[in-house]
């Protein structure tokens, strides 16, 4: 997706053709407690306006009736029909205000974007969510969930805002160095990986973005699933164990 002014947009709406919003569509979203403030809705350039939640900027760009931003780059789909396809379909998108520029992987900038995004989901037209850390595409019914939880004091969205990505004897994560600076590869126990390592997996997302970057080998124990050995490989990825 583009940049703008050196930002580049954390998330993208995805609509149909034509279908892509203007910033009047955007008044009734942001009024109530979960909402947002529009500011300088009429002096903004078309197709852009600038949102306010928490003390925090964000700019939506590739509104209407501008052109709309491309669609982004995803190798993840979550909760999409099989037929679900890109193709066709126009991209809005959210980055931080000029202000926040370079701090968007910070986990309260994340969490008030996901916030914004998950009021967003309502809009009339909206056909899928992409994450662009994480290279993922969902539902907005999945992202609206997973994001609802998280702001709530649950879990971490994994699978929301980032993703996992199995292969014949691991599971990778991907949108984690986003946030923290480092993926992982958790090698399965006995073969293809099981359902508890994805379990595991999962859990491991929460416990690092929780805790941060692993700077030397250790091990940590993980609510539910037992413990897992780290093993920093290089400056960003995590080699994975479960013990």
């Amino acid at each position: 997706m583009e940049r703008v002014a050196g930002r580049e947009p954390l998330a993208a709406l995805l609509f149909g053709r034509g279908d892509r919003p203007a910033a009047e569509r955007l008044t009734g979203l942001a009024d109530g407690p979960d909402g947002f403030a529009l500011l300088n809705a009429a002096a903004a350039p078309p197709g852009m306006v600038e949102v306010l939640r928490e003390g925090l900027t964000f700019d939506l760009a590739g509104l209407s009736p501008a052109e709309a931003l491309p669609v982004p780059d995803v190798v993840h789909r979550v909760a999409l029909p099989t037929d679900f396809s890109l193709s066709g379909l126009e991209a809005s998108g959210i980055m931080v205000g000029p202000h926040l520029a370079g701090a968007e992987h910070l986990l309260p900038v994340v969490r008030v974007a996901a916030a914004i995004v998950r009021r967003l989901a309502a809009l009339e037209g909206l056909v899928a969510i992409a994450w662009r850390p994480a290279r993922i595409v969902m539902s907005p019914a999945w992202f609206v969930e997973a994001v609802g939880v998280w702001l709530a004091g649950g879990p971490f969205p994994v699978l929301a805002l980032s993703a996992l990505a199995r292969s014949e004897d691991t599971i990778a994560s991907e949108g984690l160095a986003f946030l923290i600076g480092q993926e992982f590869t958790l090698r399965a126990r006995t073969g293809t990986p099981s359902r508890e390592d994805s379990r595991i997996a999962v859990r491991l997302t929460d416990w690092l973005v929780a805790h941060g970057r692993v700077e030397t080998a250790r091990e940590v124990v993980l609510s539910g699933v037992g413990a897992v050995w780290l093993e920093p490989v290089g400056q960003n990825r995590l080699n994975v164990e479960a013990r």
